[in-house]
């Protein structure tokens, strides 16, 4: 693990194949324009075997595959990858890794689970979670105000073109890399391919997400060793009861002086003066109702 993290990434709303401009009618009937979210299948193999084929946006494929394939237990922290190719034509990246890989029977308890575009789940993914605590953290509101702050405003294509899901790491204040997908899970997976593929270290990170902290966003942010995970979303009761095995604190509904802990609130430092913190603005208020 690495004490220090490489270059940050952030959104890039005029990123090339990310949206498309569509014309339609509105309810006067004028013909109108709208950025649209372009939407396209990517299909993950690790060395051989292929593993799954994800509706993704299309950017940085290789952390996609990486995270995916980690937070599904099929990379090992030991593990060493010797390599990573993508083919756009084709849409397939293959992972390709030292240790051979078998995961026909993993493959075979696949289930589908609530999220949005291709959220996957292996029946045995929660046996990573057995003994698992997350390390003390310390979380002071201070950091969540300003982090809600930064990353409401920060371009993207959630403000731009909304139909999509952003995900962000973070440390105390200050957000080191946001990734954006259709789906919330791609998203997060993104992040763990990075942190995997960098050697970032995770205890003293801080996961916020647009999307529904549901039972597989709190796995996927536990199995990455992240003790906070925030939303400006809410929860399920799974998702909650998970956070509380693991002592995962958990945040949602974090938007403008407004938030609700249900896991973890040992670790919460009520430092911010709320009168200094502002209300969130209207545009923003709506975009949370989308990402919904």
């Amino acid at each position: 693990m690495t004490d220090r993290e490489p270059e940050t990434i952030f959104p890039d709303p005029e990123g090339a194949r990310l949206t498309r401009a569509v014309t339609g009618v509105n309810q006067t009937g004028a013909e109108t324009e709208l950025s649209v979210i372009e939407e396209r299948p990517l299909t993950i193999f690790l060395n051989s075997q292929e593993i799954v084929t994800a509706m993704t946006i299309g950017d940085y494929p290789e952390y996609l595959a990486l995270g995916f394939l980690r937070n599904q237990g099929m990379l090992r922290d030991d593990d060493e990858v010797t390599g990573i190719e993508f083919d756009e034509e084709v849409e397939v990246v293959v992972v390709r890794t030292a240790r051979q890989t078998l995961y026909e029977e993993k493959m075979r308890k696949k289930t589908r689970t609530s999220g949005c575009a291709v959220g996957t789940v292996f029946g045995d993914m929660m046996e990573g979670l057995e003994g698992l605590t997350l390390p003390p953290a310390e979380l002071r509101t201070s950091w969540l105000y300003a982090l809600a702050r930064q990353i409401n405003t920060m371009p993207s294509l959630y403000l731009t073109a909304g139909a999509i899901h952003g995900t962000v790491l973070c440390r105390r204040d200050e957000p080191l890399v946001y990734m954006e997908d259709v789906g919330r899970h791609n998203a997060v997976d993104k992040i763990a391919g990075w942190m995997f593929h960098h050697g970032v270290r995770a205890d003293d990170k801080i996961l916020y997400t647009t999307g529904r902290l549901t039972s597989e966003m709190v796995i996927k942010t536990a199995l990455m060793g992240i003790p906070i995970l925030a939303s400006r979303s809410g929860f399920t009761a799974w998702g909650v009861d998970i956070a509380r095995q693991v002592g995962l604190t958990l945040i949602g509904r974090l938007r403008g002086q407004r938030f609700v802990c249900l896991s973890g609130a040992e670790r919460v430092i009520y430092d911010a003066d709320l009168a200094a913190v502002p209300a969130e603005e209207a545009k923003h208020r709506r975009k949370a109702a989308v990402g919904d």
